[in-house]
């Protein structure tokens, strides 16, 4: 199979060396293999006929094995003080110095050298086991050259109030480079925890970013999980993020993706017992020549299963966002109850949105829903805010922050919501 030159930069890296478990290397060996042979997908396949990968393609991106020095000081503008724990990476390596890991009874934060060491053999019935690299190349390279992840562990019923922070920092560097996040949360039965996952650059930079989320959820338990994507201007980022629910566990999600010049996130939730209950919420709010594509698949394998999603695209300048939503409710998962709603807003002419819900099920016994819609600002309602003293600016920009802020509410973190709401108030006054 001949490579891309994109593909030969990256497999040319130089190979993640020896770690002495024989199954994580053999794990990383498979994937490298199913790397060099999954060809790179095209326009032409379905699930990506929006999104065009020939930008990142024709650019050159090298691995990143170094971590640089950002300082306290602007780190300490991305941390929020709410977080029970802290794992920061810089361009994909672990800073010790900026991480906070204390103590703490029945959670376990580490980074993959001593998750490795202190819990091999749940990571190894765990770890690349739900987000697939028989067809995602990108995740194929995100396991190939894993050298540094985030572990998160919940012994069984543990309730962690305050959230765990798994902050990605990418800076600048005089050669376009790559990075592999990754994370792996395990909840035991009965726990409770909050994860954020914060992707953020430190100025412009030309990278490119793989991440890779696997949440897995024993019976009854809860995870609440924000991922917030402010990548550069100039990045791209193609990640993946897979769920397992086991009986009566619920999850919910809130996705905010605000940065890259092309991003995309397949998500992957599947009910593997009874009663499982999902909840996912998210936001695009892009500009100039931004692409975002979310493509989310909830698996109804059992029984009385509840989905609620809830999507919204604010789409400036000549943006494109995508979102392609798939409900499936397998034989026999009756009294599934799944709804399911993308809702986008235009705020110039050149501005696009291509939605696709879909539903496919082989119960009879459901409540499934799913739908649609895409506009501009309503005229009455801007009117309606100008007889009340408001100029036509402000009124625009006061209705696309409402919009947006439906989502944003959501995460469960007052700090980070505020910073993100601010994002939100900027951004649409720059779209006006």
């Amino acid at each position: 199979m001949v490579q891309s030159p994109f593909m030969s930069a990256l497999l040319d890296g130089p190979p993640a060396s020896a770690s002495g478990t024989a199954w994580f290397d053999r794990l990383r060996a498979q994937a490298l293999e199913r790397a060099n042979s999954v060809p790179l997908p095209t326009t032409r396949e379905e699930e990506w006929r929006f999104t065009d990968l020939s930008p990142l393609t024709r650019l050159s991106f090298h691995p990143a094995t170094d971590a640089v020095d950002i300082g306290a000081e602007a780190a300490h503008a991305l941390l929020f003080p709410e977080a029970h724990a802290r794992l920061v990476f810089v361009d994909g390596v672990l800073s010790s110095a900026l991480s906070k890991l204390p103590a703490s009874a029945g959670l376990h934060v580490l980074d993959l050298r001593q998750a490795l060491s202190e819990h091999g053999s749940l990571l190894e019935r765990h770890l690349g086991q739900s987000v697939t690299n028989e067809s995602n190349v990108f995740a194929a390279l995100n396991t190939a050259f894993l050298r540094h992840a985030a572990v998160v562990v919940v012994d069984p019923g543990c309730e962690v109030s305050a959230p765990v922070h798994v902050l990605h920092v990418a800076t600048r560097r005089e050669q376009a480079h790559a990075v592999y996040p990754r994370t792996l949360l395990i909840a035991g039965k009965a726990s409770r925890c909050s994860l954020i996952e914060d992707f953020v650059a430190l100025g412009e930079a030309n990278y490119f970013s793989a991440p890779v989320s696997e949440i897995v959820l024993d019976a009854d338990a809860c995870v609440s999980h924000a991922r917030l994507q402010r990548e550069a201007a100039d990045a791209f980022q193609l990640g993946s993020c897979s769920v397992k629910q086991a009986a009566g566990s619920r999850y919910e999600l809130v996705n905010v993706a605000l940065g890259a010049r092309l991003s995309r996130l397949d998500i992957a939730v599947r009910h593997d017992g009874q009663g499982c209950d999902t909840t996912m919420a998210g936001l695009a709010l892009i500009d100039r020549r931004q692409l975002a594509d979310t493509h989310s698949s909830v698996d109804h394998a059992h029984a009385q299963g509840k989905l609620r999603q809830l999507y919204k695209c604010v789409v400036g300048g000549a943006a494109h966002a995508v979102f392609n939503g798939k409900i499936l409710v397998r034989e026999g998962a009756q009294q599934t109850d799944a709804g399911q709603s993308c809702r986008g807003l235009l705020l110039s002419d050149r501005a696009r949105i291509d939605a696709k819900p879909q539903l496919e099920i082989f119960a009879d016994d459901v409540k499934c829903a799913h739908g649609a819609a895409i506009g501009q600002l309503d005229p009455d309602e801007t009117f309606y805010l100008q007889t009340r003293g408001l100029s036509n600016e402000r009124a625009r920009n006061l209705l696309t922050y409402a919009f947006a802020a439906e989502v944003i509410e959501r995460i469960p973190v007052a700090t980070l919501r505020s910073a993100l709401a601010k994002i939100v108030l900027e951004r649409t006054q720059e779209a006006a």
